[in-house]
């Protein structure tokens, strides 16, 4: 038979205490029945006597003492069992604990796997929303750099138009006064205000200092660029077939290398076109500029 591990273990000694105690009492039982009977034993006397009475009485019936009571028999007490430990109880206990402890890991990894998760869903949710700022950012950026850009492209193109209109004008400006130094040279009879087109016996025609820039400019080939608000004035001593005697500088730009370098094209250019009247002045001043 298996005991239960929760069930009370008997004592030992239990049995002996118990056989002792009833020994004890059938011991007291006997000497109280021996008292009682040294109490009650009949004594008959040495000498008897009668009583008269005047009404005849019936004697009592003497008394009877009752038989003593059997002994109690005696209790055999058989000593407590001594508990067996199961080892099956033990390997019950055993597996217990073990699984108890598994499932304590069992929960601290479930534990441990939420809050991985949980810290992973932070992280995420962070990474997208700096994702999003960082393209929002970008996003702003790229459009201030356009409106930038489109606003830098519309400045340079009214800008270019504004430099365009103003070169021009300049190109017109010094045309007018090259012909006017043209014709001046020449000993044109007209004023410097005069626009009409009638001449002298030398005067130039009002085609012939374009022709003549025309022949010049091929020659105008700086090795670098210079600016374009550059201009020489250069003094030409001409034949009377059009050959350059010489090139000197009348005015000049501000810039020595430039100054150099128009009189270098005009002397390359060697020989300037007659005039529509197969003539040419003997001195003319020609205006040289980077950008002819």
């Amino acid at each position: 038979m298996q005991t239960l591990p929760w069930r009370p273990q008997h004592d030992p000694g239990l049995g002996r205490g118990i056989g002792l105690a009833l020994g004890a009492h059938a011991l007291l039982l006997v000497a109280l029945k021996f008292g009682l009977d040294w109490r009650t034993t009949n004594h008959e006397p040495a000498f008897e006597a009668e009583l008269w009475s005047a009404v005849p009485q019936a004697a009592a019936p003497r008394a009877v003492e009752p038989p003593p009571p059997p002994p109690e028999p005696e209790v055999q007490t058989r000593p407590a069992p001594t508990p067996v430990e199961d080892p099956s109880a033990a390997q019950r206990d055993a597996d217990i604990r073990l699984e108890r402890e598994r499932e304590r890991k069992e929960r601290e990894k479930e534990r441990l796997r939420l809050e991985k998760e949980r810290q992973e869903k932070l992280k995420a949710d962070k990474a997208k929303a700096d994702k999003l700022k960082a393209e929002k950012q970008r996003a702003e950026e790229a459009k201030l750099a356009k409106d930038k850009a489109e606003k830098d492209r519309l400045d340079k193109q009214r800008q270019a138009q504004r430099d365009q209109q103003l070169a021009e004008a300049k190109r017109e400006q010094l045309r007018q006064e090259q012909l006017r130094r043209i014709q001046g040279m020449a000993g044109a009879s007209g004023g410097a205000q005069a626009t009409g087109t009638a001449l002298q016996s030398s005067g130039p025609s009002a085609s012939y200092a374009g022709r003549v820039m025309a022949r010049v400019r091929p020659n105008i080939r700086p090795p670098k660029d210079f600016p374009r608000e550059l201009v020489t004035d250069v003094l030409v001593r001409l034949g009377p077939d059009g050959t350059i005697f010489s090139a000197t500088v009348r005015r000049g730009s501000g810039n020595a290398e430039w100054d150099e370098w128009a009189v270098r094209a005009v002397l390359a250019t060697a020989k300037l076109p007659l005039d529509t009247d197969g003539t040419v002045p003997k001195e003319m001043v020609i205006g040289i500029r980077p950008n002819e």
